[in-house]
């Protein structure tokens, strides 16, 4: 600002390295044949404490792309009993004769069709069809399956509750990155959102949860039958279930969404202040992006057994129990700040994240960095007086800086050629570099035309995907400067700059870069974008 000191900025590196990053044809996602395409899930589900099974059905709407006698969809640690495929005109296509049944890679499936032939590997399964589907076609795959309710907290998994000296157990799922596929037999990839109706056989006495309020509960003997409402356009990694003895505290946002948190029994008071975090913060949210939550209610569970700190599940929120409960009378300062973040952090996918997917696993970091930082722009609006400002330097850049001056350090932007690579890139680059970057976007373009962009992104994209350039094409229609060209290399390439100054002569600076590695090692094989403040006098 000129009238602050006389600062101006001024641009002294433009977007250019023979280096930056360019995806060649081996990079390219290893994805599903596009032979069929799904549009709806009707999935029914029944857990069992007894033996730790689960048995279920699962109807597929799919649409024939192109003829096809072959249909490939992703399943792993599941037995498939049964598999039919039904046209629109009531025509069953039968699958193909008794024949060897190939078990390969690592699905570790088993297949006792009644008829037909499907084959696996790399956890796929393949159906053979007697008859070819044609082009235009539209019909239903209907697959029987059962699997293990694991220990492994993956899919479809059990959780271990211990109170009072007592143990007991719920089920529970977690299906991001790639683990919808152990629930049940699916189309497993972020790009091919559907929506999904969910049945789930229950105890009598047990509560069931999924993504959408309860439409129907029925009894039957020992056991009830729940349905929920059809969900909006999804991912399958969005897809939640928890079932299990729980208790909750509830109330209403001012926009009439049902808001709760449920505990095991006897534990909602340490809901409390998360609620009354995450009933301010989707207001907020939902003002901040322009697009109103689109769900009728939104639960969040504290899971005794969960591998992450939390999941964005649509409607459903699954979090670590430390990432979601405390006393409000005793429980310290950071514990209540990490519950408030990790809540806001959660909430922000419910838009960054689930209204807009990425389109594949290489652009990861649209939702984690993103929500990183919104998160923190989010508490910082309700609790000013934690400097959360502050803490996010600490927590999140100088992590990103002290990671990214490795060697061994990785782009924001990495290739992920097969699913089982995914995890491997959920890490503090996706996290703490994606937040520090969006945090450096804001500061450059400045908050209005942030806020512009990103509410133009998500009204084009809701309900669909997307990927990096489409939100630099928001950010530039917005902004009127070509984000794609200054932000391509921060994303693409791996690393930072340190930039040097030196005084010539009269008024002249001169400024150059090179990549700042921990080791003391030189490396100038990359150019950023940098922009930077010159001062003077009055």
């Amino acid at each position: 600002n000129p009238r602050q000191g006389g600062v101006a900025p001024i641009p002294v590196c433009s977007f250019f390295s023979s280096a930056s990053f360019h995806q060649t044809m081996s990079d390219a996602p290893e994805l599903l044949p596009a032979d069929v395409k799904p549009s709806h899930y009707d999935v029914k589900l029944k857990p069992n404490f007894d033996d730790f099974t689960f048995a279920g059905t699962v109807k597929i709407s799919i649409e024939v792309v192109k003829e096809t006698d072959t249909i490939t969809l992703h399943a792993t640690d599941i037995e498939i009993s049964a598999a039919a495929v039904t046209l629109s005109d009531g025509t069953v296509v039968s699958t193909a004769p008794k024949g060897l049944i190939s078990m390969t890679g690592s699905s570790k499936a088993k297949v006792h069709p009644a008829e037909g032939v499907l084959s696996f590997t790399d956890e796929t399964a393949t159906i053979h069809l007697a008859s070819a589907l044609k082009p235009g076609g539209k019909g239903v795959l209907e697959l029987s399956f059962k699997g293990e309710l694991n220990d492994k907290m993956c899919g479809f998994y059990r959780a271990k509750a211990q109170q009072n000296g007592k143990e007991w157990y719920m089920a529970v799922t977690q299906h991001e990155p790639t683990d919808c596929r152990r629930t049940m037999p699916c189309f497993d990839e972020p790009a091919l959102k559907c929506t999904f109706d969910v049945t789930l056989v229950v105890g009598k006495d047990l509560t069931a949860l999924s993504n959408m309020p309860i439409k129907s509960e029925a009894a039957d003997g020992d056991v009830k039958v729940v349905s929920f409402d059809r969900t909006p356009l999804m991912s399958t990694y969005l897809l939640a279930l928890v079932v299990g003895s729980l208790e909750c505290v509830e109330s209403q946002t001012p926009n009439g969404v049902k808001y709760r948190v449920y505990t095991l029994p006897g534990l909602t008071h340490q809901g409390a202040f998360a609620l009354d975090v995450g009933m301010k913060v989707l207001d907020f949210f939902s003002d901040y992006f322009g697009e109103a939550y689109p769900l009728p209610k939104l639960d969040m569970v504290a899971i005794p057994d969960f591998s992450a700190g939390a999941m964005e599940n649509w409607g459903l929120v699954t979090y670590r129990e430390t990432a979601l409960l405390v006393d409000d009378k005793t429980s310290p300062l950071v514990s209540k700040q990490r519950v408030a973040y990790v809540v806001a952090h959660e909430l922000a996918h419910q838009w960054f994240g689930n209204l807009v997917t990425m389109t594949w696993w290489t652009d990861l970091w649209l939702n984690e960095g993103f929500a990183t930082w919104v998160g923190n722009f989010a508490i910082d609006h309700f609790y000013k007086d934690w400097d959360i400002w502050t803490q996010f330097v600490s927590q999140y850049t100088n992590r990103a800086l002290a990671l990214d001056s490795l060697k061994s350090s990785h782009p924001i932007e990495v290739p992920v050629k097969k699913s089982s690579e995914v995890n491997e890139i959920f890490d503090e680059i996706s996290y703490c570099k994606g937040a520090a970057v969006i945090m450096m976007i804001t500061n450059y373009l400045g908050m209005d035309m942030f806020q512009a962009g990103i509410r133009a992104y998500l009204k084009k994209h809701k309900y669909a995907n997307a990927k990096t350039a489409d939100l630099w094409n928001a950010l530039t229609e917005a902004s009127g400067k070509d984000v794609a060209e200054f932000m391509g290399v921060w994303t693409k390439e791996v690393g930072y700059p340190v930039v040097s100054v030196s005084k010539g002569k009269g008024n002249t600076l001169t400024l150059s870069q090179e990549r700042f590695l921990s080791n003391g090692e030189s490396d100038t094989n990359c150019t950023w974008w940098v922009p930077v403040s010159v001062g003077g006098p009055g």
